[in-house]
């Protein structure tokens, strides 16, 4: 999307603006559609994990902008297509799955959807939609007559997601060479079923959704679009959502809320302004002022961006906790972001607890030396005794008292410290 003429639909004057257009494959046809009516477009979700991860955010994000502009946002899952997976930016093929595991993982991600979009029946209500609905139906020797016809193997060897596997003299199944057919066919299907005119996604995915054009364009004469976003990295150069416990879940059981607010807290100064337009719903102009900040009071920006991006995922209600437990920590918004990255890293652990436990009533003592508090019971006694163990902040005078569930924070965290340096914050697993 060149930068002028300024768009005219709403929907992409937001993106432009808030830097989330890398390529479209007709920007001036998306435009003058998108400002005379309303359109309905989707991102497709492969269900290879109980949780999406943050890299799945800046999708998400484009869809509920999309919804904001008052139009309709379709989350695709792969019901079908996991059970092949994409090969797009993977150097190896993906761990074949069963369907009892794939179905599993899209319980249990359906939920991350209603945090960042409304569904229902209204005209902007988004949809939520498996592909097996149409792909597990299709006969073999009918689907490769009707569609397989109107994909060039030559052109396919020279997309990134094929290249890459070859160039680096890694082997690409057959399975996987036709994900990217079947992706195509997604898209035919959701413009059939449900008017749907464009698709969005990362940058990897820029072959994937221009197939999908063309065969609409081959088949029903269809003018279809695809719009993709630059996969995000960090000002360093590194993969956006990769920290030293490994990726980064949308699924508080996966990664606690506090662990992603810590994670925003952290942001480079340089990447700051950018996370903000991207991934929160301050105004631009007010993104540019905290952009501006420097030093000390750059702290605050950080902040901010880690309240607006934790709320969207987690709600706002769960921020109190966590400032409490940050304070409780000693990491206040004086430290730089790389110091504090480095202090909580140091001087918290974390330790997943069984619910049932705390039903039953962890006595203390037993608690803190599972925690790595104390090196035994007497150790844990002593301290007790010494004023120096709290619980969620508040000192704790009596030995003999047990953790219950009524001892979890808003953000399901219970937390235990000896003394001001040594913490443990117990995740409570149902």
């Amino acid at each position: 999307m060149p930068r002028n003429p300024q768009p005219r639909s709403s929907f992409l004057r937001l993106l432009q603006e808030r830097g989330y257009i890398h390529q479209c494959t007709d920007a001036e046809g998306l435009d003058a559609l998108a400002a005379e009516r309303r359109i309905t477009a989707y991102v497709g979700f492969d269900c290879t994990a109980p949780s999406l991860h943050i890299g799945n955010l800046l999708s998400i994000m484009m869809l509920r902008r999309l919804q904001h502009s008052g139009h309709r946002p379709i989350v695709l899952l792969g019901g079908a297509t996991t059970r092949i997976g994409d090969p797009s930016g993977k150097e190896e093929s993906r761990r074949l799955m069963d369907a009892e595991s794939i179905e599993a993982n899209i319980r249990r991600i359906e939920g991350c959807f209603r945090r960042f979009l409304r569904f229902g029946d209204a005209a902007d209500g988004a949809l939520l939609v498996n592909n097996q609905e149409w792909l597990d139906g299709l006969v073999c020797i009918d689907f490769l007559r009707d569609y397989g016809r109107h994909f060039s193997v030559n052109r396919m060897l020279g997309f990134d997601s094929v290249k890459l596997r070859m160039e680096r003299e890694k082997p690409l199944s057959f399975l996987e060479f036709n994900y990217m057919v079947f992706q195509a066919f997604d898209f035919l299907e959701l413009a059939r079923r449900h008017d749907c005119v464009l698709q969005m996604g990362g940058s990897d995915q820029w072959g994937n959704i221009v197939n999908g054009v063309e065969l609409a364009r081959k088949t029903d004469r269809r003018n279809l679009y695809g719009l993709t976003t630059a996969l995000i990295t960090t000002s360093d150069g590194r993969k956006m959502g990769k920290t030293a416990s490994g990726a980064l879940w949308l699924d508080a059981e996966m990664t606690p809320p506090w662990e992603y607010w810590q994670y925003w807290r952290n942001a480079d100064d340089a990447d700051v302004g950018r996370f903000l337009r991207l991934f929160s719903e301050l105004p631009v102009d007010e993104i540019a002022r905290l952009e501006a900040l420097g030093g000390r009071e750059s702290n605050d920006a950080k902040i901010i961006l880690a309240d607006a991006a934790t709320a969207l995922l987690h709600g706002r209600e769960i921020l109190p906790a966590i400032h409490a437990g940050v304070r409780d920590a000693g990491f206040g918004g004086g430290q730089s972001g790389s110091a504090a990255a480095g202090a909580s890293e140091r001087a918290i652990a974390r330790l997943r607890i069984e619910a049932h436990l705390l039903r039953e009533g962890l006595g203390l003592l037993r608690a803190l030396v599972m925690a790595g508090l104390a090196a035994s019971n007497s150790e844990a006694r002593r301290s007790v005794r010494e004023g120096a163990v709290r619980i969620n902040g508040a000192v704790v005078g009596d030995e003999a008292c047990h953790l219950t569930l009524k001892d979890k924070a808003a953000d399901g965290l219970i937390r235990l410290s000896v003394g001001k340096k040594r913490h443990c914050w117990l995740q409570v697993r149902e």
